[in-house]
């Protein structure tokens, strides 16, 4: 004690941190033994007492290193199952946040959650207060039986399904069996906290999965009161954060992503995750779908097994399509409509009437050359092939993900789960407002209830709301339409005066360059009515007051993908059926606000302007959705890091690293769905336009199950894990969107594309039997005479021609019903009309005899349920059975004991007498 080395070290060491070793040896006083106490705090010689201390925060300062990345209480055998975090307020409101918290937190210890407090100074940032709060086994049984929490009874006996045929070729494919099949198969029952004895205990400590630990101790917080403010009882985390009471509420990661956990902590999930599913590497890899689900539960489960079969099925989609937009590429030089076109003897000699007032020039039709080649890639005899084939495929893919959700229910536990077990149950903001009770006629209970008057106003208020934002939709698309009848003109003069731009004309025409900007302004301002769309209607839906959660999210839903549809579709539901529909003819052209013409289609349709709206729309959508998912939380973390990294020097917990990660949020699922759903709009919707949707979706879906797991794993706190055993709404959405589909592509093959006039042409105008599409140009153009055109819509310059032709059937200048629609027109719409009633029938047709034969729940999936319900009712039986035996033998046990006692007593009187 007296050496002067080390008396030298103490005092340097006590000099630097005196201040630092005083606060310590204050705060952590009681987390000590009271040997360790009462050995530090005895009176000693100054030397003495200087080197204890340092010899303290020497051993604490191990003890934390240890530590750092610990999941347990400063024991370390509690562990941490949700940590809540607050900032000391100095506003005027801090004594009641104090308060709320107090009273919340003694609330939660009479629940028998076990809490630990960890001071702001030993936060790196040295103003958040951490609370660990700790299940003991007590709660944890109980609330497991409230929940109806399934648990294992015995190892199932049931084998895994075969192998299917050709299996080693999808060997690399597949995961290690360890990783995909973490834990054996066993039979479950509802736990009862009774009947403990029934279930595989062999450790109490890890019986209950940390997902479900979590989830019974965010039921707890979510119910739990802290006060009675304004005569209201009030209750819940939920509305604490709202407050700012606490600042965050989440559960904790296994350990770093990064590397694998020590002892004493369990196995790092969060690790091995990383390792086999969040890697880009692994991007060809099936998913660790019983991993997801035990470390973030079902519903998130749930959402990863419907992407990854979603993908899978586009794969089928994505080869036709590619084989059909080969065929269109293969035959794009010999088709005979451009061959014609580009022909300078033929497209060269026809003079096309002014695609503006005053300012366009005539101009040749083979100047369009280049993009009716471009127009036949997507424009052929495969697309009516591709449409009927994606009308049959959207109903395989809903058929065969019914039979996977089944299987999944069964193998997740969830055959028997009722929804009101979580969904259902009232939400603490609903029942917070209500000033009413009602009996509910299935419980015999008094239930809060508000009537429908009290949120009336609110519906009206969110349906206007509603209204309004689609309208403001259209009106933005009208004002895009506006823009391109606009600059339209302002192009086709600068193209024309401009003799540098001669040979970008070739490929880039007037047309097809007022097509492209007005798709990118177009998806700019989807972007920007999205944003502040997303915020409001999230505002109205709370504004309502839904009942449960439930309520909520299907409320949201409805909001959120009415709008959508309506903001990313509208515009390509206007080149598909009204762009060029309606545009009148030379000399009586159609005005849009009496100002502007109304825009023309190209000479070969407008599919090709269709493909280019579709293809920026959903490949900018995409594009800017894994930009943003990867990058916006990546930022956010090293900014939030950055901040808080105030002094190195004190230990960087596992609570704190959490604690600067993005937060998931109730609605992150929700976001990632609405994305999903509406790229399978994309996929289906306008497929017969751009045979290559499913595979731009396919190669976009591999990126985003990869970016969503990264950044579920590395970037985001972990969620809070709930249940669920389908998709809930979205798949009600996706069956009507395949409804929608099936017409759409229809109208889209009649209407949009230029096979019908072909095939009309073909078979009923062809004079030419070795080539009958040969002249189709020619016909598919009507002629106008020049001199009929008003003064001021014609051209200032005049050549020495008197007619122009343009697209459409109609009589020519010297017949008696001159400019009126010829009877090729209504041959042409007799069959558009034919092929979409006959397409849909057939489609329809096919559609439900796919559904009639294909059977929602697997043949062995049911063999399985079967088993599992008769071994576990035999289990449970001969459970039951033993105990009362057991508890009968006891008794009569008891009853010979007394017999005998009685007669001892009978033999002890008579010896006494």
């Amino acid at each position: 004690m007296g050496d002067p080395n080390v008396l030298e070290m103490v005092q340097e060491e006590e000099r630097r941190t005196n201040r630092e070793a005083d606060y310590v040896f204050e705060m952590n006083e009681q987390s000590l033994s009271s040997r360790e106490t009462s050995f530090l705090i005895k009176e000693e010689p100054t030397p003495a007492k200087r080197y204890n201390l340092f010899l303290r925060r020497r051993l604490m300062f191990q003890k934390d290193k240890q530590s750092k990345d610990s999941i347990f209480f400063r024991d370390g055998i509690r562990q941490i199952d949700f940590v809540l975090s607050y900032v000391d307020d100095i506003k005027k409101e801090a004594e009641l946040k104090a308060e709320r918290r107090k009273e919340f937190e003694e609330n939660l210890r009479k629940t028998g959650l076990e809490l630990e407090i960890e001071d702001k100074t030993n936060s790196e940032d040295g103003r958040t207060y951490f609370v660990k709060i700790h299940a003991p086994w007590e709660v944890l049984v109980t609330y497991a039986e409230v929940l109806g929490i399934k648990m294992p009874i015995k190892e199932s006996d049931i084998p895994r399904p075969e192998k299917i045929p050709f299996s080693f070729l999808l060997g690399p494919l597949k995961l290690a069996r360890n990783v995909k099949h973490p834990h054996p198969e066993y039979f479950t029952a509802q736990f009862s906290r009774h009947r403990q004895e029934l279930f595989l205990i062999d450790d109490q400590s890890s019986f209950f999965p940390s997902s479900a630990r979590n989830r019974i101790v965010y039921y707890i917080l979510s119910r739990c009161p802290f006060g009675t403010e304004d005569g209201k009882k009030r209750f819940g985390i939920e509305r604490l954060l709202n407050s700012n009471t606490y600042s965050s509420a989440y559960p904790l990661h296994d350990g770093q992503y990064w590397k694998p956990s020590e002892p004493p902590n369990p196995v790092n999930e969060r690790y091995i995750l990383f390792q086999n599913w969040a890697r880009f590497s692994y991007f060809y890899k099936e998913q660790p779908l019983d991993l997801i689900r035990n470390y973030y539960g079902e519903k998130i489960g749930m959402y990863f097994v419907f992407l990854g079969f979603y993908t899978e099925m586009l794969f089928l989609a994505a080869v036709v399509g590619l084989a059909c937009f080969i065929y269109g590429l293969l035959s794009m030089h010999s088709t005979t409509s451009s061959l014609e076109i580009c022909d300078p003897k033929i497209g060269g000699q026809i003079i096309m009437c002014p695609l503006c007032d005053s300012t366009c020039d005539y101009w040749r039709l083979n100047s369009t050359c280049l993009a009716s080649k471009f127009s036949h890639l997507f424009d052929n005899e495969s697309t009516v092939f591709f449409a009927i084939f994606m009308g049959i495929w959207v109903t395989l893919f809903l058929e065969f993900w019914k039979q996977r959700q089944a299987r999944l229910e069964y193998e997740w536990d969830l055959v028997d789960f009722e929804e009101e077990q979580q969904q259902l149950q009232l939400r603490p903001e609903f029942e917070a407002m209500c000033k009413h009770k009602k009996m509910n006629p299935v419980t015999k209970e008094l239930e809060p209830y508000m009537p429908l008057y009290s949120r009336m106003p609110w519906y009206f208020l969110s349906g206007a709301t509603v209204t309004l934002w689609m309208s403001l939709v259209i009106a933005c698309m009208v004002a895009v339409i506006v823009y391109r009848l606009s600059v339209f003109a302002t192009f086709s003069s600068f193209m024309e005066s401009d003799a540098s731009l001669k040979h970008v004309k070739s490929f880039l025409t007037p047309q097809i360059t007022t097509s492209l900007t007005g798709s990118c302004l177009n998806f700019i301002v989807i972007l920007i009515l999205n944003f502040f769309y997303e915020k409001i209607s999230a505002w109205i839906t709370k504004m309502e007051i839904p009942r449960t959660y439930q309520e909520y999210e299907s409320s949201l839903t409805l909001k959120m993908f009415l709008f959508q549809f309506v903001n990313f579709y509208s515009s390509c539901f206007y080149v598909a059926f009204f762009k060029g529909k309606f545009v009148g003819y030379p000399g009586k052209y159609t005005y849009l606000f009496n100002v502007w013409r109304s825009e023309e289609c190209d000479p070969g349709g407008c599919l090709i302007e269709l493909t280019t709206q579709l293809t920026i729309i959903m490949t900018g959508k995409q594009i800017f959705g894994n930009i943003k998912e990867a990058i916006y939380p990546l930022v956010l973390n090293w900014w939030r890091r950055r901040k808080a990294r105030t002094n190195s020097e004190k230990l960087y917990s596992r609570w704190e690293q959490d604690h600067d990660l993005e937060t998931f949020g109730s609605l992150g699922l929700f976001y990632e769905y609405l994305e999903t759903v509406i790229q399978f709009g994309f996929v289906t919707l306008f497929v017969a336009s751009f045979p290559l949707a499913p595979l731009l979706a396919l190669l976009n879906n591999v990126i985003e199950i990869r970016v969503d797991a990264w950044k579920l794993t590395t970037q985001y706190r972990r969620p809070v894990a709930a249940k669920a055993h389908s998709i809930g709404v979205w798949q009600d959405i996706l069956y009507g969107m395949t409804v929608i589909s099936v017409a759409s592509n229809a109208f889209i093959v009649a209407f949009t594309s230029d096979i019908i006039p072909r095939l009309v042409y073909y078979y009923a105008y062809s004079k030419n039997s070795s080539e009958p599409l040969k002249g189709y140009v020619n016909n598919s153009l009507s002629i106008f005479l020049i001199d009929d055109l008003p003064n001021h819509t014609a051209p200032s310059e005049r050549g020495d021609f008197t007619t122009c032709r343009y697209r459409d059937y109609r009589y020519p200048p010297d017949h008696d019903l001159k400019y009126f629609h010829n009877m090729q027109f209504w041959h042409v719409l007799a069959a558009k009309m034919t092929f979409i009633i006959v397409m849909e029938h057939v489609v329809f047709l096919v559609k439900f005899l796919l559904a009639w034969m294909i059977p929602d729940v697997p043949k062995d999936v049911l063999e399985r349920i079967k088993r599992e319900k008769l071994m576990t009712i035999k289990i449970l039986h001969d459970f039951e059975l033993k105990k009362l035996k057991e508890n009968l033998r006891d008794g009569s046990n008891e009853l010979a004991k007394e017999v005998m006692i009685q007669e001892n007593k009978v033999q002890l009187a008579k010896s006494t007498i």
